[in-house]
């Protein structure tokens, strides 16, 4: 059961200052673009702003922009607009495939880039109608203080399932984030901590505002395994980033969603610049996967499936990236 939302007001400002300003000043208010996850959390009872701060006709943020070290995409891009863009595509393959996986034509036309990086981690105990919820007495995440993933713990557990963040760390990808004190750069790392009840690293009143992208001398890839073809978020998703050098690999990059309470780059492959892609490569990703992964019981798949299949991801994105460079 699934009630009507809760009344809220709507503030559309025309620059990101002006967002900036409305949100500091009403507490508990939230900013807006697509609404493709919020809206759905407001009408689960999950989330109740009484003020959206809208960011849809803020042309700044809408903008792709090109030079001779790389892109900057404005975090109002929808994922429609970024997977059809054929500059990105020729460049950033992963960045490409990452966008045409999430959910489905209708969510991708509204959808952005800033609101898929900063989607809210998901459990199976909190996407949930609020009776089901309340029933359960909540969770550790939500007005409750037991997370029924892991009761004897104090963490947590709800994973990250957006699907650009391991394409774009996989690519050396950096974002500005405005706010009242004005515009910084970090890496996209830096935006994610391992805590799926606040999982960014966002002050309050701060957006992203854009993501810079270095130009793409690696190959790259990403996949993801789900419960349907289509329409889901990932229960694992993969990004590699691989630059050969003669039959063997230059540098190797390795980034997971869908498993953690964060996105992540893989520790330890920078180990293997100057080895050949052969069975004893991938056995060692193999086990580097399944030993950074902290599936836990967050969807309806179990967290070994989750964890074995992520590491199927890595060897055979790794290993057709490979194959492409040195053919």
């Amino acid at each position: 059961m699934t009630a009507p939302l809760a009344e809220f007001r709507l503030a559309q400002p025309g620059t990101v200052k002006e967002a900036i300003a409305a949100c500091l000043k009403h507490p508990g208010s939230r900013f807006v673009a697509g609404g493709t996850d919020l809206l759905v959390n407001m009408r689960r009872g999950i989330s109740s702003p009484d003020l959206l701060v809208d960011l849809s006709g803020i042309d700044e943020l809408t903008e792709i922009k090109s030079d001779g070290r790389g892109v900057t995409i404005g975090a109002g891009v929808t994922i429609a607009t970024l997977a059809h863009n054929t500059a990105i595509a020729s460049q950033y393959r992963a960045l490409t495939q990452a966008a045409a996986a999430i959910a489905g034509p209708g969510h991708r036309v509204m959808a952005t880039v800033g609101g898929n990086l900063c989607l809210d981690t998901r459990c199976i105990y909190y996407n949930q109608s609020e009776w089901w919820r309340s029933a359960n007495a909540y969770c550790l995440k939500n007005r409750g203080d037991v997370c029924h993933v892991a009761p004897q713990g104090q963490r947590c557990h709800a994973a990250f399932s957006g699907d650009l963040a391991p394409a774009l760390l996989v690519l050396g990808a950096e974002i500005d984030i405005a706010g009242a004190q004005g515009e910084r750069r970090i890496p996209l790392s830096e935006l994610y901590v391992e805590d799926g009840k606040a999982h960014l690293t966002l002050a309050a009143g701060e957006l992203i505002a854009a993501v810079h992208l270095p130009a793409a001398p690696h190959a790259s890839a990403y996949e993801k395994v789900r419960v349907r073809g289509a329409i889901d978020f990932p229960l694992a998703g993969v990004a590699v980033a691989l630059a050969a050098s003669g039959t063997t690999i230059g540098s190797l990059r390795i980034a997971l969603t869908g498993t953690n309470s964060r996105p992540f780059l893989l520790a330890g492959t920078e180990a293997f610049a100057g080895r050949p892609v052969d069975e004893k490569l991938q056995q060692e990703i193999d086990r580097l996967v399944q030993k950074q992964v902290q599936p836990m019981r967050t969807t309806i798949a179990s967290a070994n499936y989750r964890r074995v299949a992520a590491a199927a991801l890595a060897r055979r994105l790794t290993a057709r990236l490979f194959a492409e460079r040195t053919a």
